[in-house]
């Protein structure tokens, strides 16, 4: 065999070698869990309840429900792909001080909650955990707040249901398209275990959608939340943060007037009702 056909024969095998590794270890790159055991107890300066849902299938759910008096509603709010929920929920408060109950949960695999993960079944249980959130609040007083990773998957929720709106927090156009932008020399489309098609699930939410993104983001460019607007442009508000990047949005005051007004200035809610003919 010549030197050239060789090298092509290795090059072919490396090849093969780093689409397989990307195929069965995809859950290693694409998740930062952070796993707690079951005695770990949660502290905070507010109230909270720890709560725990046992799935059909053996899996179970773990979340922090913090609640305030006179509660306008409450924001349901999917994490990113790192860490648990001991350390994301440091961000109820940013909810809990413009006036809503907080609840968030963590994924099969992270922090307390255990399982087999994969794209429907993160589907079906955060679809669950929201129809006992049903129970505990008027579904016209439910809001979907997705960051990063969890923005892919409150835009599923937000289309299988009726909740008071859909927040999006530096989100996707889909994680298909975002993998492609680190694995774009694999046949991502076949390889991918997860395609959460934000694209796809944004064109049936039947509610607001408001999207807050930083100009400077480098994981998730500015301009997936520019072609997710163009999707369905009437019943969608984009608030770009100039300076901002992926990771310190609430660093900024800009991040706070937005998130305020998105949730408590009726006339901006009302406005976009009104422009889709929605019923509010």
């Amino acid at each position: 065999m010549s030197i050239g056909w060789s090298i092509l024969l290795y090059l072919g095998i490396a090849y093969v070698v780093l689409a397989l590794a990307f195929y069965f270890l995809q859950d290693y790159f694409f998740f930062r869990p952070e796993k707690l055991p079951d005695y770990f107890r949660y502290r905070y300066p507010f109230p909270f309840d720890e709560v725990n849902f046992e799935m059909e299938d053996g899996g179970q759910i773990n979340g922090l429900h913090f609640k305030i008096p006179n509660a306008k509603g409450v924001v349901y709010y999917f994490k990113g792909n790192s860490r648990s929920i001991k350390g994301w929920a440091k961000f109820a408060s940013d909810f809990i001080g413009k006036g809503y109950d907080f609840f968030m949960i963590d994924y099969r695999g992270f922090g307390k909650s255990k399982g087999r993960l994969t794209e429907a079944i993160l589907y079906n249980d955060t679809q669950h955990v929201y129809k006992w959130l049903k129970t505990q609040y008027a579904e016209e007083d439910i809001i979907i707040y997705g960051r990063s990773l969890g923005s892919g998957i409150a835009t599923r929720i937000a289309s299988w249901n009726k909740p008071r709106m859909l927040i999006l927090d530096s989100p996707y156009y889909s994680f298909l398209s975002q993998i492609k932008r680190f694995a774009f020399i694999l046949p991502v489309h076949w390889l991918l275990r997860y395609h959460i098609r934000t694209d796809q699930f944004i064109k049936k939410v039947n509610c607001p959608i408001f999207i807050i993104h930083g100009r400077k983001d480098h994981l998730i460019p500015f301009r997936h939340s520019e072609m997710l607007l163009r999707l369905v442009p009437r019943q969608t508000h984009l608030f770009a943060i100039d300076d901002a990047g992926h990771n310190n949005l609430p660093d900024f005051p800009a991040y706070h007037d937005y998130l305020y007004d998105i949730l408590n200035d009726d006339d901006l809610y009302i406005s976009v009702v009104e422009q889709v003919g929605m019923a509010s």
